[in-house]
């Protein structure tokens, strides 16, 4: 009975933390036993969100002692074990790389090439590029802590807590010897004065696998109905060792999203880059995507809006209609897996910028960073509103004919595959959390101009030398890194923060 009271307690605990704390890559905080520190560095979160359903699917990595732990996330509501479950990692994998920045590779067809059958005649005044539609009780002092439900599903033990006193829970998870951050009773004090609930997901070390130093845990899915669609996410900053990125994907039916508290911005896309991005291709990702920061501070980054069945080009499979039924389409009454929008927003951060937890609203439709001419011949660049979501990040390496051009009317600009046959060329920026930094200059591989990071003629301007993106401005064919200002008048309190698997992880001092 000590064991169970004394991990009842430090999940607790967890999931008190988790719920008031800063929004960061990590829905919530760690918190041990043992005497080493639990770091989170990187976190991807899936929700769907139809009327006021929510499902959260998140899945997280951490840095840390091989020991017992705990998950700890606030949540609206006492959940039960059918509002809860476990996922493939595949389907995380299968989301990120459709949704990823992607480096596209192209040649030049031959300018003198002539058609050698009656389809590709017919096809040959055609423009291909152009755009195109997309179909018990523990007693604390002054205080209880309640077990509200208690269930296993996979390696994790569940337990739905509930607390009336932050203090209570802080006092009692030290006396129970938790180690726990200082500074948490304060952050846990706004969500149990919400009322909020604590999901509490136990894990057996030896369950798990290690791999280089991090711990790689099963996803895991729970649902909720909420007139709130928000990620509270605060609590991770204090498992925070340094920067970290929060990846979320929303599944929208028909809808793309974006904040309602914090700047929006689109990545710059549709740029053209050297030959020696290739191999390096996350390195400049992650340079970009930084630049994009130092010139928007404290935004967050919109990589993608596309629907869920399509994407042009890919960069593997797109997520099948069985993987949106685990994603969520199956807690709701119509089950229909067509018609979804996948959004993914980036945000990267440290403990000192995140004042509150992220809001999310429905953003009309985007396109951009497609092989798509406009009427003045010049690739379409930036972001720009449209009646349907066509928006990803796209860096291109062109390949310009270099044979003999021996014909009368030499058609110059028209890429596709490589001249010995095969497809494009698609690598997806993946794991950019860990690409390394500091260490590319992007002005020495960008090919076109970036006005939005002050890149032209082959140099970077300083960034306070770029004039600032106008965030009361509408987005725009010109704007390559559109600005929508924060919703004026949006009720924040963080005790109707929705659940974030609040990643609070209690580890128990063996003895």
């Amino acid at each position: 009975m000590v064991h169970k009271h004394l991990t009842l307690a430090a999940a607790v605990f967890v999931a008190t933390l988790t719920a008031s704390t800063a929004a960061h890559a990590f829905c919530g905080f760690y918190v041990s036993g043992a005497e080493a520190s639990l770091y989170n560095d990187a976190t991807m979160v899936v929700m769907l969100r139809e009327g006021k359903r929510t499902v959260l699917s998140m899945q997280n990595n951490y840095a840390g002692p091989p020991e017992d732990f705990a998950m700890v996330v606030p949540v609206p509501v006492v959940l039960q074990e059918e509002n809860v479950k476990t996922l493939d990692e595949q389907v995380f994998a299968d989301v990120d790389r459709q949704a990823s920045p992607r480096l596209v590779e192209y040649w030049e067809r031959d300018p003198c090439w002539e058609p050698e059958d009656e389809l590709e005649t017919l096809l040959d005044g055609v423009d291909l590029r152009r755009d195109r539609d997309m179909p018990s009780m523990a007693e604390g002092a002054g205080g209880s802590v309640r077990i509200e439900a208690q269930f296993k599903v996979g390696e994790y033990d569940i337990v739905i807590l509930g607390a009336d006193d932050s203090s209570a829970l802080d006092t009692w998870l030290r006396g129970n010897k938790y180690r726990i951050p200082e500074g948490a009773e304060p952050v846990l004090r706004p969500y149990i004065e919400a009322g909020m609930y604590f999901f509490v997901a136990k894990v057996d070390a030896t369950k798990v696998k290690f791999v280089e130093g991090r711990v790689k845990l099963s996803p895991l899915r729970f649902h909720y109905d909420s007139e709130t669609f928000s990620l509270p996410v605060r609590l991770g900053l204090l498992n925070a060792r340094g920067p970290q990125d929060l990846l979320v994907h929303i599944l929208g039916q028909g809808q793309r999203y974006e904040l309602a508290n914090m700047p929006n911005v689109t990545i710059p896309t549709n740029l053209g880059v050297s030959d020696g991005v290739k191999g390096r291709f996350g390195e400049f990702y992650a340079s970009l995507f930084d630049r994009t920061l130092a010139m928007r501070p404290g935004a967050v980054v919109t990589e993608y809006a596309w629907a869920s069945e399509t994407c042009d080009p890919c960069p593997g499979p797109v997520i099948r209609p069985d993987q949106l039924m685990a994603l969520g389409v199956d807690t709701l009454e119509e089950q229909n897996p067509w018609g979804w929008v996948l959004t993914r927003l980036h945000a990267r951060y440290s403990a000192t910028d995140l004042k509150d937890d992220l809001v999310f609203r429905a953003a009309r439709p985007i396109v951009g960073g497609r092989e798509v001419v406009g009427a003045g011949g010049e690739l379409e660049h930036g972001a720009r509103e449209d009646s349907q979501n066509n928006f990803q990040g796209r860096y291109i390496i062109r390949h310009p004919w270099e044979g003999e051009i021996d014909c009368e009317s030499p058609v110059r600009g028209v890429w596709g595959g490589p001249p010995e046959g095969g497809g494009v060329g698609v690598e997806p920026a993946l794991d950019t959390a860990y690409a390394p930094r500091g260490q590319l200059e992007l002005a020495s591989v960008l090919r076109t101009p970036a006005p939005e990071i002050g890149f032209d003629r082959g140099s970077l301007a300083p960034v306070s030398a770029v004039e600032p993106v106008d965030p009361e401005s509408e987005l725009t064919g010109g704007c390559g890194s559109c600005a929508v200002a924060p919703s004026r008048g949006v009720p924040w309190a963080p005790g109707a923060v929705v659940a974030c698997v609040f990643g609070l992880w209690v580890w128990r001092r063996r003895r």
